[in-house]
């Protein structure tokens, strides 16, 4: 019988996680996270001033002016976009591919997701001429699109769209009247910061944009979640962050409070938190750019990697020889090639791409070694693709494409 991607797919729960850094805790998080750890208090819905003005000061940094009063916290991103959307109401457009877990939000609340190609040379954001005519499309046949969902790092692509495909994405959204929820968790991890322009859609629109950041993506460990949401300084803006906050206390969705203390100090980015995140980016770059150079040896296809703890590897060129071993989806790649990398390979269609296509996400993380102690070598040596354990990684991935060639 036929697979489905959505028969594939499974239960939400068996979703692949985020990439992870594979980088033991920051010591002074530690040190931050044992000193509140006696706090009793709960955080209020949306956080407590703290981790919001920390928050203003954060995004102040980047550009965007932000006032407590238009921010809110809470536990990961997923839960923050969950109330989101829920307070907005209205089908969602997103990019194909995008994240494994926005899609599951959005029908989670019964909504419907539209997917819109993205254009060839990134991901994150849609094609702004296929969105306007899904928009077009979905709206003659009684469809409700009111929010675009994109990302200006993005998982699973690994890429940053240049600034003016972000900004010809935001004007076909504005033109089409839609929301835009910019997930820049990823923008952190830039791999070459000084050659990547990483801009947001809030300062393109500023009246009809909100940014999301989960601090996993480059300040806190995954399992402290914490996240924060700026909302546009706008009448309707300020009605939106009342919802969302209604959303987030009928559901108990708040920070926890020692994990709100050492957000609100990851968000101020003293000088060891930001040197680990700036270092644990250029690390995962360098081994992201040797595995893309593994790839293109052997024919397959992928983007080069800008951001993240991964890349997105396209092995439609590999069909016939992925056929001998009888792989003939990204479902049985998703198996076929995890099982000999010895590393969870998530195929595309967890990432709502074609279930036809080969393609896959591979991350760096457990490239990095098997210890902590290794890894932390990896982030602190010269060379990490010297170290023997980074190399054998390689060249596993090397041997195991070579083979279908």
């Amino acid at each position: 019988m036929q697979r489905t991607a959505a028969e594939g797919r499974g239960p939400v729960r068996y979703g692949p996680p985020a990439p992870q850094p594979g980088l033991p805790v920051l010591p002074e998080l530690l040190s931050v996270l044992a000193a509140a750890a006696g706090r009793s208090a709960p955080e209020p819905p949306g956080g407590g001033e703290p981790v919001r003005e920390a928050a203003c000061r954060y995004w102040g940094r980047r550009g965007l002016a932000t006032a407590p009063e238009n921010v809110a916290a809470g536990p990961g991103a997923p839960g923050l976009l969950l109330a989101l959307l829920g307070a907005y109401g209205g089908d969602v457009m997103l990019p194909r591919p995008c994240p494994a877990w926005w899609t599951p939000q959005v029908r989670l609340l019964g909504r419907r997701a539209y997917h819109v190609p993205t254009p060839a040379e990134c991901g994150g954001v849609p094609d702004p001429y296929a969105l306007l005519e899904t928009v077009r499309r979905v709206r003659a046949e009684g469809g409700d699109p009111r929010v675009l969902l994109l990302s200006v790092a993005d998982d699973p692509t690994a890429t940053v769209p240049p600034p003016e495909m972000l900004l010809e994405a935001c004007e076909a959204a504005a033109s089409a009247g839609l929301f835009v929820v910019s997930d820049e968790s990823w923008r952190d991890t830039v791999h070459r910061p000084h050659d990547t322009l990483v801009l947001s859609p809030a300062e393109m629109l500023p009246d009809q944009a909100a940014v999301l950041v989960d601090l996993s993506g480059a300040l806190l460990p995954a399992g402290w979640p914490a996240a924060v949401v700026r909302f546009p300084a706008t009448p309707r803006g300020t009605w939106l962050r009342a919802r969302t906050l209604d959303v987030l206390t009928a559901t108990g969705a708040l920070v926890a409070g020692p994990v709100a203390g050492a957000a609100a100090h990851a968000l101020d980015e003293p000088d060891a938190v930001a040197g680990r995140a700036w270092a644990a980016a250029a690390l995962h770059g360098v081994v992201a750019a040797a595995a893309h150079r593994e790839l293109l040896a052997v024919g397959a296809l992928a983007r080069p990697p800008q951001a993240g703890r991964h890349l997105y590897a396209d092995l439609t060129p590999l069909r016939a020889g992925l056929a001998r071993h009888g792989v003939g989806d990204a479902m049985e790649l998703e198996d076929w090639l995890g099982g000999r990398l010895g590393a969870p390979t998530p195929g595309g269609q967890r990432f709502a791409d074609e279930l036809g296509a080969l393609r896959v996400r591979l991350s760096t993380g457990p490239m990095l070694g098997a210890t902590p102690e290794e890894r932390l070598a990896a982030l602190t040596t010269a060379d990490p693709l010297a170290l023997p354990y980074v190399r054998r990684s390689l060249d596993l991935l090397g041997s195991v494409l070579a083979g279908l060639a």
